[in-house]
């Protein structure tokens, strides 16, 4: 895998095969892990992008959609396809679509100064879901907000906006379920890299509006799930 065009600002770190095993991609996932920052919000988040991937046959479809923070307002967006060189694997999903996300992330003017990810992070078995994998990749603030949960337990969180409660694995947090709307099924945040937990509770909300999903993923779904004019929108699992 090639590093971004330095001229961007933008660089790689710990690059690693994609032609893996899935033992390989496991035994990758826990080297990674070493790296992982748990703390300290970005110092300033102006731009902000939301993530996803689709999948048609055997081609992946990534897009990074930019948008402004706080205000929300459409920067630019980049989609980049390429084939899928993992079938999907339940816990290595980053391995199948990560490589997509960062061709996408080429093609942008400037890295966004926080990702949110469709997906998990922490909120992982191995603590290493497809918001963690590309953070250390990128050495960068990523969150992960998914729709469903993949690992841990949890409480429910209260009924009003902006509750949330720890989701767990034993006696460690690994991530928040958050309700985004009142009365609405909450969706699940994670801790990705260089960003703690509250932080990213915080973003997540801040980047919602009058619905469930923040806007950066609900931008991201849109972009990636049309397919040479296709009108319906491909989702995508998110046990990564």
């Amino acid at each position: 895998m090639g590093e971004f065009d330095r001229s961007k600002g933008i660089r790689l770190e710990h690059v690693h095969s994609w032609a893996v095993t899935p033992a390989e991609a496991v035994a990758i996932q826990r080297e990674l892990l070493r790296y992982v920052v748990t703390e300290n919000a970005p110092d300033e988040v102006r731009t902000v992008a939301g993530v996803d991937v689709s999948a048609k046959g055997e081609i992946g479809r990534a897009a990074v959609v930019v948008l402004s923070y706080p205000g929300l307002d459409f920067l630019e967006s980049h989609l980049a396809e390429m084939p899928l060189q993992m079938p999907y694997i339940p816990g290595l999903l980053s391995f199948r679509e990560t490589p997509a996300v960062l061709k996408a992330l080429e093609g942008l003017e400037r890295l966004p100064d926080l990702l949110i990810l469709d997906g998990q992070g922490l909120a992982h078995p191995r603590r290493m879901g497809i918001a963690t994998h590309l953070g250390v990749l990128l050495d960068h603030p990523t969150i992960g907000c998914a729709k469903s949960r993949l690992w841990g337990q949890h409480e429910d969180p209260g009924p009003q906006r902006g509750d949330w409660a720890p989701l767990r694995d034993g006696d460690e947090v690994i991530g928040a379920v958050l309700r985004t709307r009142t009365g609405v099924k909450p969706v699940y945040v994670s801790i990705g890299h260089k960003v703690d937990l509250q932080a990213a509770v915080d973003y997540v909300l801040g980047c919602c509006t009058r619905f469930k999903l923040p806007e950066t993923t609900r931008w991201a779904h849109r972009v990636a799930g049309r397919w040479h004019g296709d009108q319906a929108i491909q989702s995508r699992k998110t046990c990564n």
